[in-house]
């Protein structure tokens, strides 16, 4: 009867901690493919800050953004 008790209580931790870690995989995978800030939006943002966005201004700070997650990434990884 323990050991039953054990054994459930072993394949729920595994199963938690399984899970976690998949959807954290999934969610980095996504934010990766799907940035939550777009051209768009940093349009918006600079409109409002009363700054005339220029596509070129625009181009920049995307890749300078995109430029910080890629060093974050391989930050990570070497860790």
């Amino acid at each position: 009867m323990l050991w039953y008790i054990l054994i459930g209580i072993l394949c729920l931790v595994a199963g938690l901690a399984l899970g976690f870690f998949i959807a954290r995989r999934y969610m980095m995978t996504y934010l990766k493919k799907n940035p939550p800030i777009n051209e768009q939006m940093l349009q918006m943002m600079m409109a409002q800050m009363g700054m005339k966005p220029s596509q070129k201004k625009i181009n920049q700070m995307m890749n300078a953004m995109g430029k910080q997650q890629e060093k974050e990434s391989k930050t990570k990884k070497k860790k």
